[in-house]
């Protein structure tokens, strides 16, 4: 099992989060952006840097993924594309996408992104605050402790 995330917007708290859980439990953890990331050097990290466009990150993911794999993001057609591939995604608010709520969740982020095409103002996720992040460690740890049985 192998975390990657896609860490071009990702909040600071929640690359510690798992650049710790990482470390600690030996687990591989690749990081991809298009821009230079800071990580402390480790076994267990690393980062991926792709040049700029459309969907860059996404695709380098997509190519490296495996069935088992976890993806961090908050990109819903990302973790729909991860999920279809027998890997899972979780989002820096600590919700796990898998098979039986990715498409619900990609029609509303699908019929919200029309309204916005159609000038409708639909407002912006709320900024991350501390319940979010402890929903992540939480539904992090959950994943990871149960990393041996899936």
């Amino acid at each position: 099992m192998h975390i990657y995330v896609d860490a071009d917007a990702l909040p600071g708290a929640i690359k510690d989060i798992l650049l710790r859980a990482a470390m600690r439990l030996r687990i591989g953890l690749t990081l991809v952006a298009n821009k230079t990331l800071q990580i402390p050097q480790s076994q267990y990290v690393a980062t991926i840097r792709v040049g700029q466009g459309f969907d860059v990150v996404d695709a380098a993911i997509v190519e490296r993924v495996r069935p088992g794999d976890l993806v961090v993001t908050a990109d819903i057609p990302l973790a729909a594309l991860v999920v279809a591939k027998d890997a899972h995604a979780l989002n820096p608010r600590g919700e796990l996408y898998d098979k039986d709520n990715i498409q619900g969740r990609l029609a509303v982020r699908n019929l919200l992104s029309e309204l916005r095409g159609a000038g409708v103002s639909t407002g912006g996720p709320a900024p991350l605050n501390n319940r979010d992040r402890e929903a992540f460690a939480n539904r992090l740890n959950i994943f990871l402790s149960g990393r041996d049985k899936q």
